[in-house]
């Protein structure tokens, strides 16, 4: 099955798209542990959308979601249209082994988003983000 939402890049918008995609993950069965990762990763990658992708307060900025579920994987890609920038390459490892008070701020989302996903490749194709996440199912 399939999933498309298209949703305007403001953090008002991403609760009903956060709402969408949890939907869909108790329609199709999701495991729990898997349905939370996916939950994250989602609100991670979109946040920092909105919060850095753009450079002014335009009306054109757009999210676009795409999920397909299959029964050993799903698939989730992030289309954005601000800024290229490659979260996998672009954004340092955070500092683990220092105290959590010398640490900077920032970092663990996509620290994270690297950790519960199984596959990550990022592309900029007509003028706008693609971020594409793998998930298996467990067994």
């Amino acid at each position: 099955m399939r999933l498309t939402v298209s949703v305007e890049a403001s953090l008002d918008q991403l609760t009903g798209l956060q709402e969408r995609v949890t939907a869909f993950g108790e329609a199709e069965s999701w495991p729990a542990d898997m349905a939370f990762q996916v939950e994250l990763t989602l609100e991670e990658i979109c946040v920092n959308i909105v919060n850095y992708g753009f450079e002014d307060d335009g009306d054109d900025h757009a999210i676009e979601v795409i999920v397909d579920s299959e029964p050993d994987a799903l698939t989730m890609e992030i289309i954005d249209n601000g800024r290229a920038f490659d979260p996998l390459t672009e954004t340092p490892d955070p500092d683990l082994d220092s105290a959590v008070g010398d640490r900077p701020i920032g970092g663990l989302g996509v620290y994270l988003v690297k950790q519960y996903m199984d596959d990550l490749q990022y592309r900029r194709a007509g003028g706008r983000n693609h971020l594409k996440m793998v998930k298996h199912r467990s067994a």
